[in-house]
């Protein structure tokens, strides 16, 4: 703890760079997750084969994935870009089937209800199924952001990494205090990330709040018949 206090500063600067590489795969996973598990809901085989893909997809050793990353897009072995495109790729398939299922969350009659009204398929997407199903999907959001951020620290070992690098350079020096304090910036951090997402999906969801229904129904008994 007395390392992680004198080195505090930089321990901020590696949790900024640690953040950054855990979320920019994570909305880059939720842009392609989204519209392609919307697509692939209501297509049996397409929506099993896409699964069965992801799931091959995530089996796939991030250590290796991130050695391998380089020489298929042309990069430099010590590009922070290596650690984003593999974590999009894990990010993508994990949430390519949590979207699926939390669109099946949507009660049916409501989307019956939207369809008799004349909504199209994608306004109907847009503006009723995907809002009634985010309650489901910031769960599956906030255990990829959680995976994302440990990791990351994987990264540190091809040298990018953020708070990795505390574990690689404490194992190199025999110095156990760096490691500690890596532990604890690293499980911080995820704790952290995790209550904003938390809080976030709280807020875009009202009507999942306790109590919303009574006071729903207390505003209809109060305006009384129509």
């Amino acid at each position: 703890m007395r390392w992680l206090i004198d080195n505090f500063p930089r321990v901020l600067e590696l949790t900024r760079e640690h953040l950054q590489l855990a979320l920019l795969p994570l909305l880059f996973g939720l842009l392609i997750a989204v519209p392609l598990g919307t697509v692939v809901r209501r297509v049996p085989w397409l929506r099993r084969t896409t699964v069965v893909v992801a799931s091959v997809a995530f089996t796939i050793p991030s250590l290796a994935l991130f050695v391998t990353v380089p020489s298929m897009f042309g990069l430099k072995f010590l590009d922070p870009a290596n650690v984003v495109i593999a974590l999009t790729v894990y990010s993508t398939a994990l949430l390519v089937r949590a979207v699926p299922e939390a669109l099946d969350a949507v009660p049916e009659d409501v989307i019956d209800a939207a369809t008799a009204m004349g909504y199209t398929a994608p306004r109907r997407a847009l503006t009723v199924e995907l809002p009634l199903a985010l309650p489901v999907l910031v769960a599956s959001v906030r255990v990829v952001a959680v995976t994302n951020i440990s990791l990351v620290s994987v990264g540190a070992l091809i040298g990018v990494g953020g708070l990795g690098e505390l574990f690689t350079e404490g194992y190199q020096r025999d110095y156990p205090d760096q490691i500690v304090a890596g532990i604890i910036a690293v499980v911080a951090l995820a704790l952290a990330l995790d209550a904003a997402l938390y809080v976030a999906g709280r807020l875009l969801t009202p009507w999942q709040r306790p109590g919303a229904g009574r006071r729903r129904e207390t505003l209809e008994l109060s305006e009384g018949p129509a």
